[in-house]
Parts: C-alpha cells; structure tokens; sequence
C-alpha cells in the first residue's frame, strides 16, 4: 500500500495471519539498511506473519517510497515511522531495525517511550564515525550514483557477495535514488549517542554478526551497555546484513527476543490469557462459582492448559481459537463450544470462520454435529 505522509508517500507492506487481529495485538515494525529496501526482511516476514502483524516500510528516498531533496535526520526518520503508524491506527509497536534502521528505531524509543513496546535491532551503532567518510559518500553519490559505492559496500554487507540474496542486495542498492541514499548518509553522518543514552528503557534484543566490520560487535556491547537489561546475541558466520545472509540465525534471535517478552507460563500467564480470551466478566463469575470440590480443578486448567497451551508462541490466539471451535463442536462438548463462539469477540474469529470451520466439522465429525453446533453458535452470535 502507499500512504501520504506530510512531504511524501510511503510504501509500506502489513502482512499478518488469516484473521482479524485481536485489539490487544502489538505488531512488528521492521526498518531496513541504508541503500536496500524493506523486501531485506522477507526471510523473516514469512516466518513472523503466521502469528503476528508484521509491517515493513521503504523509508525515505528508498524502494518505492518517496525521495525528498537534503539531509536527511535520524528525528526525521523517526517520525516518518510514527505517521505511518499513526495512519495504520497503531498505538504502539514492536521495533526491528537493522543498521540505519536500528538507530531510527533508538531515535524512535527515546522520542516517544509509550510508543516502542520492546526493541530488535539488527548490527546498528549509536552513533557512526568518522563524519567525513560518510560526506564522502553522499559526494560520491551526488556525483554518479549509488554505482559510486556498490564495490566498496558490498564487502562489508556480507561475507560472500556472489550468493544469489547478496546480489540481490547489490541491485537494491543500485536502485535506490542518489538524492534518497545521500539524505541517509546525512543521517548516518550527524547521529550522536547523546541523543540516545539514558532515554531507553525498553525491553531490548541486540543482535549482530560476528564479521561484521561495519558495526562490529564491540558496538553492539556499547549499546547493551546504554540500554538496562538488554540482551546481547552474536551471529556466528554473519556480516553487516544478517537479515538475508544469515537468514534463519536472524529468525531465531527475532523468536528468542519475543519469547523472552512472553510471560513465564503457569497460573499468573494462564489466568492473564484465560481473561483476555474469555473475558474478565465470565472469568470473575467462574471464580465465584468455585468450591472445594473443583478448586483444584481449576487452578490445574489455568496453570497447564491456559497456562501452558495457551501461552505457547507457535500458534496466534486466533488459531487456537478456531482449534477449540473445531474440537469442541467435532466431540458435541456443547457447553464448551458456547463459551469459545462467546469468546471469539476477543479473539478475533469472524463469523464466516466459524462457518468454515463447521462445514469442516460436517465433512470430518459427521452432519448431526455440525448441525448442532450450527444452531448453538447462531443464538450466540444473535446476540451480537
């Protein structure tokens, strides 16, 4: 999609699993490398969006997004990134970046807190040096193109620039506008750690190739050391663009840093999701309704099942959802399947899902069940 941002449009990609997100969702945004593109993170993309929103952006003067004449600023990037948020209806996010994008994704922690839920960053520095190589490289730039850099750039990018992804990179830098590359650069050039330490805060993943000779890992531990209680991961075999060279290592760190966000499974993270599923309202009826007889019972389901199932990272809420849908209506556990349609205000489900999975059930549970189901989740949803 493109948006209209204040001077430019943005071309920006959400990809996210086969459903309506739930309203407590916290989508992933990715912010590329100087010189490329969002498509950087496709690797990644196709791994992520089967449990979550993912959305990708060309920054400015890059891919298909707008080119806008001067220096560019790492504040300016920034906000280009809330607007686009802001246009999507999202409050706040996930924040990947990975070199130039990892720095607009600092600039963005420090400038709005509340909005940057935890960071990812990807070999990035909190600042760039020397100044005068970068104003070398935007002359060159300005003087022939990004032609002028392919050769000298590609061997920090990655280790072997004949793999068919790193020629890739090599086209998108190719590709990429002089006007919009040199704004960056400009960026890059006038970045300051002040701007910087001290102001984040967030939940923090810093990830980065163990070749890297652009942003080498001595980097890396500076901005652990800046952020409190960062997490610092080294990829073995990985240069300066990890994203696609190393692209499963990459993957892995992304997972590990959201499962580190995730609550320790048991009775505290199986009653927060058995609210967020069933709603607070039900939960708080079920827990009046307690006695010594089922007392156990039931902190056993919220423990091992909400607590432990439910939890998991493999499966979207959503999924799970339709899972239960399908089972409860499949094995004619009636009451159950009343409170999972209940349920699908909070989780997403459509009715038009619940129709698939029904017409699943029919062919599969037989007729009778479905049918049964059919009239139970009719008077549900009448309800509105």
């Amino acid at each position: 999609m493109f948006l209209a941002l204040d001077d430019f449009v943005a071309h920006v990609v959400v990809d996210a699993p086969a459903a309506v997100i739930p309203a407590d969702d916290v989508p992933l945004l990715m912010l590329h490398s100087i010189g490329t593109s969002l498509g950087v993170f496709d690797p990644q993309v196709t791994a992520l969006a089967r449990t979550r929103r993912v959305i990708r952006m060309d920054m400015r003067g890059h891919g298909l997004s707008g080119v806008t004449a001067g220096d560019y600023s790492m504040a300016l990037h920034a906000a280009d990134a809330f607007k686009v948020l802001d246009v999507l209806g999202i409050r706040q996010a996930h924040v990947l970046g990975m070199s130039i994008g990892g720095r607009i994704a600092l600039q963005m922690a420090a400038m709005a807190p509340a909005r940057v839920a935890s960071l990812i960053l990807f070999d990035t520095a909190l600042e760039f040096p020397p100044p005068e190589a970068w104003q070398e490289r935007i002359d060159a730039v300005m003087a022939r193109g990004t032609v002028a850099l392919a050769d000298v750039v590609m061997p920090r990018w990655v280790v072997d620039p004949t793999r068919p992804d790193s020629l890739g990179l090599r086209q998108m830098l190719l590709r990429t506008d002089r006007v919009g590359y040199a704004g960056s650069a400009a960026a890059l050039r006038d970045a300051r750690a002040a701007e910087i330490i001290g102001k984040v805060n967030c939940p923090t993943t810093v990830v980065v190739g163990d070749l890297d000779v652009a942003t080498p890992p001595e980097t890396a531990r500076e901005i652990v050391a800046a952020i409190p209680g960062s997490r610092y991961v080294e990829v073995a075999g990985g240069a300066h663009l990890i994203a696609l060279e190393r692209a499963q290592a990459a993957t892995e760190a992304i997972r590990a840093h959201f499962a580190a966000l995730a609550p320790e499974q048991g009775a505290e993270a199986g009653l927060a999701m058995r609210k967020a599923v069933l709603g607070e309202a039900h939960v708080a009826r079920a827990q009046g309704n307690v006695t010594d007889l089922d007392a156990a019972f039931q902190d056993w389901i919220t423990a091992n099942v909400w607590g432990g199932i439910w939890t998991r990272p493999g499966l979207s809420r959503h999924q799970r959802s339709l899972l239960c849908l399908g089972m409860m209506a499949a094995l004619g556990r009636h009451e159950e399947f009343e409170l999972h349609v209940r349920a699908t205000r909070n989780t997403g489900v459509t009715p038009d899902e619940i129709a698939e999975v029904l017409l699943q059930v029919g062919a599969y549970a037989g007729v009778p069940a479905a049918n049964s189901a059919l009239k139970i989740a009719k008077a549900v949803l009448k309800e509105g």
